[in-house]
């Protein structure tokens, strides 16, 4: 019987001081490489966490989802095979630019 060394990794950066803004990440690694990722970023609005933009490898490329308060989603594709640096692009940008992000979903909600 073959054995893969896989192992999950989940845990939550904060992005601001009061702890309002978050970056949630999940990574699947097998054998020292990363198979898999998630980097989501959360804000705490009206007291519930909302996913506003959310990087991952589901359906089997690296991509961005913008998120909307309608439920509706923009996917893009990102040309970057090697998900080591995948994972620095996400979560750079989103440290970068949630402020941005944030602003563009609270746009749509007041709509």
């Amino acid at each position: 019987m073959y054995l893969c060394a896989m192992s999950q990794k989940e845990f939550l950066k904060y992005l601001d001081n009061n702890k309002n803004e978050r970056l949630r990440v999940r990574l699947i690694i097998t054998r020292g490489i990363i198979a898999s990722l998630v980097y989501q970023y959360e804000s705490l609005i009206n007291n519930k966490w909302v996913a506003i933009v959310r990087y991952d490898t589901s359906h089997g490329f690296f991509h961005r989802d913008f998120l909307y308060p309608n439920g509706k989603q923009e996917k893009y594709s990102i040309e970057i095979e090697n998900l080591r640096v995948a994972a620095s692009y996400a979560e750079q940008d989103i440290k970068d630019r949630w402020e941005y992000y944030k602003n563009k979903y609270i746009k749509k909600l007041k709509k």
